[in-house]
């Protein structure tokens, strides 16, 4: 569902609201924001109850909590890293996963090189010690950063350890595999040449 798309740009703005001391915001002044219709707004938001209230419009809080516990973001969901290079190494030491709904809880590369090195608040491990580590910690996600002719048996591995979902910036195709994997890829070519099409087409 697109609506499903549009929730964290939702939850962005509204916590950016919250963090403004904005106390309500009418559908209207959203959709202006989101660069949508009203309408959408109160359609997209509709498809889960609707909580605005006529002639109030929205609690910025109460609708961002909601929308919150909609993705999920208050599970506690924990992830691991496969591949420290200078993307995974980015992710780990810059992106909050906290705030996202995950605690990243290790990181492996099969670089010798860089076992033991920090990465974030953690120590890059083995890709020796992957199977024993997936076996004594929950791990509900792989984030994989590693080539594409690499991925196979490193999801295959993780697969047989139960692990169904994935962040993956490797282009690998992965429920072209795994039919009941969830996954969310990442094409950053793709994206750039989106943005070349749409710099193209501006006149």
């Amino acid at each position: 569902m697109s609506v499903i798309r549009r929730l964290p740009r939702y939850y962005r703005f509204l916590s950016e609201l919250d963090e403004q001391h904005v106390e309500r915001i009418s559908s209207t002044n959203l959709a202006q924001i989101m660069n949508v219709t009203a309408s959408q707004v109160r359609q997209d938001l509709n498809c889960f109850g609707g909580f605005g209230q006529q002639g109030y419009g929205y609690s910025v809080r109460q609708l961002k909590e909601e929308i919150k516990k909609i993705l999920g973001l208050n599970n506690g969901y924990q992830a691991i890293l496969i591949g420290a290079g200078n993307f995974g190494s980015a992710l780990a030491n810059h992106l909050s996963f906290e705030k996202l709904g995950f605690e990243l809880i290790a990181c492996f590369d099969r670089d010798e090189n860089k076992v033991g090195l920090p990465i974030g608040d953690m120590t890059i491990r083995p890709d020796s010690e992957l199977e024993e580590f997936c076996r004594d910690h929950r791990t509900d996600t792989a984030i994989l950063c590693i080539p594409k002719d690499a991925v196979e048996p490193v999801l295959d591995q993780l697969y047989s350890l139960g692990i169904r979902s994935f962040w993956n910036f490797s282009h690998y195709d992965i429920t072209r595999k795994y039919s009941d994997a969830v996954v969310e890829n990442v094409h950053l070519s793709d994206m750039l040449m989106t943005l070349c099409y749409k710099m193209n087409n501006l006149n």
